[in-house]
């Protein structure tokens, strides 16, 4: 790896219009690797940092299920009896199951409870709305949203995989065992001992001077700022944190080493071994153009879902080897994890919608040029 090379991309990629600015980070080996290029937004000039702070999305989904593999391990939380003893909203979900020729929906009950298995794996049923275009149809029809109760689900549990908002659900399955909010759990248990100190639902004033702007892609390809994505106690442990490429980094390397004190060998395996092995696992359609483009990660490769991440079945040519973890944030946040290797890596942007065509060019040239000889 020459970290000039992968500077030179970054601030190409920046040249190019891929983002106003954009940090960086790597682990491998031989240490720490962190860069940054471009401004911190449209609107502000000063420039992008190592330690710019940036809404990381669906990227805090990884470290939820870290939150639920430890209470499994304690005996708190356990994967497979249903989740509404815990979380009583989710005791009788009703499944979508089409619509009648007027376009009125058809609901009926479940074929059985949800578990945190579930949740964790995306099998249970429960689905973002941006990414199914039933769901998506089913709350215009019904005026309910993905937070009603009881859930409605796009399929029985277990019987298929689809983004949606089971870690969110899980979230809740941790607060109500362990009477803490998820901020307080997440910052005793995992970001504090990681010295993760950049992390947070809620930035301070300091940390909150150090963020990124938010935008969303016009027309015309430029960046306009708007207002930073609003955090939903409700929906904090699916995407509510905010965070740095650096700190962010300390959770994956704990992910690809022995756990650095967070994660035991049973917990870890959970993390790292295949759960689910539905088809497209990984792959979101989207129904929105504006918050998201299809994502389509590692195409022509068989891919799998651990309790917490994407996992691929072959190595990426050039890239991350079999079984590596990986995810993103909505916001144009990327990331993978390579334990057989000892390498990972982080890419944050923050801007709207997903999946952008350039970022995800860029974020493939990050990648090999970190396994470049």
């Amino acid at each position: 790896m020459n970290p000039q090379t992968i500077q030179t991309l970054l601030d190409k990629a920046v040249s190019d219009g891929a983002a106003p600015g954009l940090t960086a980070a790597i682990l491998r080996p031989d240490g720490v690797h962190q860069f940054a290029a471009g401004v911190r937004g449209a609107a502000d000039p000063r420039p992008m940092t190592a330690d710019s702070v940036f809404w990381i999305a669906s990227c805090t989904k990884a470290i939820t299920a870290l939150a639920a593999g430890q209470l499994v391990a304690r005996g708190l939380l356990t994967l497979d009896e249903p989740i509404g003893e815990r979380v009583p909203s989710l005791a009788i979900p009703k499944v979508l199951d089409g619509f009648d020729a007027d376009g009125k929906p058809r609901v009926r009950a479940a074929s059985r409870p949800i578990t945190l298995r579930d949740l964790l794996t995306h099998t249970s049923g429960l689905a973002y709305d941006f990414c199914n275009a039933d769901l998506s149809r089913y709350f215009a029809a019904t005026g309910e949203n993905l937070m009603s109760e009881p859930p409605t689900l796009v399929f029985d549990p277990g019987a298929g995989w689809q983004y949606g908002i089971g870690i969110d659900a899980a979230g809740w399955a941790i607060e109500a065992v362990t009477g803490q909010g998820l901020d307080a759990y997440f910052a005793e248990h995992i970001l504090g001992p990681l010295g993760m100190g950049d992390t947070s639902f809620t930035p301070d004033a300091a940390r909150s001077d150090r963020r990124a702007g938010m935008h969303v892609r016009g027309p015309d390809g430029a960046h306009i700022p708007v207002d930073p994505f609003p955090n939903a106690p409700q929906m904090w442990g699916g995407g509510g944190l905010t965070s740095t490429a650096p700190d962010y980094l300390k959770f994956l390397g704990a992910m690809i080493t022995d756990g650095a004190g967070v994660a035991g060998p049973d917990t870890l395996a959970l993390l790292r071994d295949i759960q689910a092995r539905q088809p497209a696992t990984g792959d979101l359609i989207s129904s929105n153009p504006g918050f998201s483009h299809d994502f389509l990660p590692m195409p022509g490769i068989e891919k799998h879902w651990t309790l917490g991440f994407l996992r691929n079945a072959a190595d990426v040519p050039g890239g991350r080897r079999a079984g590596s973890l990986a995810w993103g944030g909505i916001a144009n946040c990327y990331y993978w994890a390579d334990p057989a290797s000892g390498v990972a890596g982080v890419m944050f942007a923050q801007f709207l919608p997903f999946a952008d065509p350039r970022m995800m060019a860029t974020f493939e040239a990050f990648e090999q040029a970190v396994y470049a000889d």
